[in-house]
């Protein structure tokens, strides 16, 4: 079951079906626009499982200078590791278990090298209905196996040491036999003025033959001890969403409460990175860590409406085959 096992990788060795999937780890500073992003990963492309491999990816996020340091190793899948039975992932010499991440990522000459802890006590969040896991629609899943993470330690980043204390973020999970063919999607770990609400949301966009999906956008916020799922299929297609470079706009409604929201960065806050697609060719991600968002709520029960807000806390990231975002591609 999907709530037992949500950590164990999906992937088998020598499989002939292409295959992604990634465990992926963020966090922003406590105060600062920084944020890092540290990405393991299997890529396995359609009947060719002897060129699979593992990926390694570090983001260091700085909106304060506008620099973001990048940096991605690959590495052939026999010397990588990857449990069925339980979370531990290994790609080359770096780790990653619960509560622990170790390894680096890059060149001599531009290395990240990070020795991470991490806690946390809430339960999963689950992108979609528990039932669609196991389904075959849609072909990608995803979820958030600690919201709310809480990371200390150290990141290097050539010779630069940056100290990890009690920053705030998650620790995801998401796999496939394709990528979605065009999304957004975002995460806030602690609002600024709600520091323990967590918000997950995504808008997808599918092609059928020639044809192309509306947007479905299932979002789960967890605020004031309540959760709002609003992640069924028939929800997210109910969904009002729109979004281009760089911002997006959504809105949902559910007997139990209504919420809509805004999520946006400048252009100099992403990183354009290169992700490979099973079935062949490549998406663009546009990545950041360091958005704002704005989050309106209204609770049914109550008839309590609050505004929730963060200056630079938000993850946002952009899926696309187009390449006319203008962002410059790193790794």
């Amino acid at each position: 079951m999907i709530t037992q096992d949500f950590n164990c990788t999906r992937y088998r060795l020598g499989q002939t079906a292409g295959h992604y999937e990634s465990y992926f780890q963020r966090a922003n500073h406590p105060s600062l626009a920084r944020a890092f992003w540290i990405r393991y990963t299997i890529f396995s492309p359609v009947g060719r499982p002897s060129e699979a491999i593992g990926e390694l990816w570090a983001i260091v996020f700085d909106g304060g200078s506008g620099r973001h340091f990048v940096s991605k190793t690959e590495v052939p899948i026999g010397k990588c590791g990857f449990s069925n039975s339980e979370f531990a992932v290994r790609v080359g010499e770096a780790v990653l278990s619960p509560g622990t991440l170790v390894g680096s990522a890059g060149s001599s000459s531009n290395i990240a090298v990070w020795n991470l802890q991490y806690r946390g006590s809430d339960p999963p969040v689950f992108d979609l209905p528990l039932d669609r896991y196991d389904a075959g629609f849609p072909q990608a899943k995803a979820l958030v196996g600690v919201p709310m993470a809480r990371f200390s330690g150290m990141i290097t980043l050539n010779n630069e040491l940056l100290t990890v204390d009690d920053w705030v973020g998650s620790q995801n999970h998401n796999w496939g036999s394709r990528h979605t063919d065009r999304y957004a999607w975002g995460q806030v770990c602690g609002f600024d003025n709600a520091p323990d609400s967590f918000l997950e949301i995504a808008s997808v966009r599918l092609k059928i033959g020639s044809i192309w999906s509306k947007l479905v956008t299932p979002l789960v916020l967890r605020h004031r001890g309540n959760e709002y799922a609003f992640n069924s299929l028939w929800r997210g297609f109910a969904a009002r969403a729109s979004y281009e470079y760089f911002w997006w706009r959504f809105a949902s409604t559910t007997p139990s409460a209504q919420i809509a929201g805004e999520i946006r960065a400048p252009r100099q806050a992403f990183v354009g990175l290169r992700y490979f697609n099973p079935p062949g060719g490549i998406k663009h991600c546009l990545n950041s860590k360091i958005a704002a968002c704005t989050l309106r709520v209204t609770d049914s029960a109550t008839g309590r409406t609050e505004t929730l807000r963060t200056a630079n806390r938000a993850a946002f990231e952009i899926l696309t085959d187009d390449a006319a975002h203008g962002v410059d591609l790193c790794a």
